[in-house]
C-alpha cells in the first residue's frame, strides 16, 4: 500500500473512533439523566403504556433504537420500509435516500416527553439523522406479568 492510502485508512479509523466514543458519551449523558429523573429503579409504577412509532433513515436506525434504550423501554421492533416517492421528487427535495426504518417501541407514558425531547434534539443536529415520531395510546394489556415486563417494572415480574 502507498504511504497516502494508508493516512487516509488511518484518518477513516480515527473518525469511526471518535464517533463511536461521542455516541457512547451521549448514551452516558442520557442514562445519567433518566436515573436521575426516576430515583428507585425497584419502585411499583401504575404508568400507563404507549407505543412510540419512530420513522428514520435505515442506516440510523440501530443509532436511535440505542437511544430509545435508554428510557427504560423493554420491547423495540424495527420494520423496514421504503418511501413512497419516486426519484424525481427526491431530486426536487434535495432527498438522496427513500430506505426507512419504522421503530415501535413500548414505553411508560411519564417518560414520553423526555423521549420525544431526545428524539427532537438528534432529528436536528444528526447527519442524516432527520425523523419522525409520534405516539399511539395502549389501551390494555392482559396479565400483569405482561405489563410489569413492558413498563420495566421489576417488582411486577417475577424472576427465578
Amino acid at each position: 500500500m502507498t504511504k497516502t492510502s494508508e493516512k487516509i485508512k488511518e484518518k477513516v479509523v480515527k473518525k469511526r473512533a471518535e464517533r463511536k466514543e461521542k455516541i457512547a458519551a451521549v448514551k452516558r449523558d442520557v442514562k445519567r439523566a433518566v436515573q436521575k429523573k426516576i430515583g428507585n429503579p425497584n419502585t411499583v409504577t401504575s404508568n400507563r403504556l404507549k407505543l412510540l412509532i419512530t420513522i428514520v433513515g435505515r442506516s440510523k436506525a440501530e443509532y436511535y433504537v440505542d437511544l430509545l434504550q435508554s428510557f427504560e423501554i423493554n420491547m423495540q421492533m424495527v420494520a423496514m420500509a421504503h418511501g413512497t416517492a419516486d426519484a424525481n421528487m427526491l431530486g426536487l427535495l434535495g432527498l438522496g435516500d427513500n430506505e426507512k426504518a419504522v421503530i415501535f417501541s413500548v414505553i411508560q407514558e411519564n417518560k414520553i416527553s423526555d423521549a420525544m425531547l431526545a428524539l427532537d434534539e438528534k432529528f436536528k443536529t444528526i447527519k442524516d439523522g432527520k425523523g419522525v415520531a409520534c405516539t399511539v395510546p395502549l389501551t390494555s394489556v392482559i396479565g400483569t406479568l405482561i405489563y410489569g415486563f413492558l413498563s420495566n417494572n421489576r417488582k411486577a415480574v417475577k424472576e427465578k
